[in-house]
């Protein structure tokens, strides 16, 4: 059973969180999962029973301006922080991990740098790295259609609003193995995605302008163990940002899949959820 609530932010904000494991919830290692673009918060059916063996307790939220949440405009990937934080406290949550996929990714690794005290490990799937990463040519290996979209959200919003209203979408971003992931368990993602579209693009262009514009922190910053899992065939994002990111932060690990790409490699988030229950308890 997944709990939702309604939170009431101290700068008048509402952030909508989802909890899992609500009744057991205080005997289990509490795990945020930060969500892709464009998704709302629900959590990861497909890691639920994953999630039941490890004795892990998933809770999320949906980030300003999608589902239920109060829309942030001018957010950066540093305010993840910030809120995942507030959730915390607000439901009585001292130390926790963190996880996130494709457009979470970068929101997961926020957490632990901003918050070294209380993030115990990381988990970031086929997320991007900053943009403008000093030795990495972060458009090449996108789809054409990706890289578009992320040239017009580097000439601000007037740009990419203009794409998303004169471009549609371009299933050649994802690999036949991804087709194939999404036919199947993780199909939950092409719900979650219909589901995050119903109040507009707004959030989705939020996501986008945060990716490149200046993070608030620099992935150096953090300490905790982190995995980054990427899939070698990803073409939303291609692997070059997982093993950019694994190079430039401290206590990490990286899993490249070669014959997976963006959503297929989700194949292994369930053995990526072990690592960080793991890695947490001997944080």
């Amino acid at each position: 059973m997944v709990k939702e609530t309604d939170l009431e932010l101290s700068d008048g904000r509402r952030l909508h969180v989802y909890d899992a494991a609500p009744d057991e919830g205080d005997r289990r290692l509490a795990v945020f999962w930060h969500h892709g673009t464009p998704n709302t918060g629900d959590p990861p059916e497909p890691l639920f029973p994953a999630a039941t063996d490890y004795r892990i307790r998933l809770l999320s939220y949906d980030r300003p301006g999608y589902g239920g949440s109060t829309p942030r405009r001018g957010r950066d990937v540093a305010s993840a922080a910030v809120d995942t934080s507030g959730i915390a406290d607000a439901m009585g949550i001292g130390r926790f991990a963190v996880m996130g996929h494709s457009g979470g990714g970068p929101h997961a690794l926020a957490c632990a740098a901003l918050l070294p005290e209380r993030v115990l490990a990381v988990v970031s799937g086929s997320g991007l790295a900053p943009f403008r990463a000093e030795g990495l040519d972060w458009f090449a290996g996108m789809s054409p259609s990706g890289a578009a979209e992320l040239h017009a959200a580097a000439e601000g919003r007037a740009a990419l609003e203009h794409h998303f209203a004169s471009s549609e979408f371009d299933p050649e971003v994802f690999t036949p193995a991804d087709h194939a992931a999404l036919a199947g368990a993780w199909g939950w993602l092409g719900a979650i995605a219909a589901k995050a579209m119903e109040r507009g693009l707004d959030p989705m262009v939020d996501d986008d302008l945060a990716f490149v514009a200046p993070w608030g922190f620099d992935p150096g910053q953090v300490s905790a163990p982190v995995l980054y899992l990427h899939g070698g065939q990803d073409r939303m994002v291609p692997s070059s940002h997982g093993e950019w990111l694994a190079r430039h932060t401290r206590a990490s690990e990286l899993w490249l899949r070669p014959e997976d790409g963006h959503v297929s490699v989700l194949s292994s988030a369930p053995a990526a959820l072990g690592w960080l229950r793991d890695h947490a308890k001997r944080s």
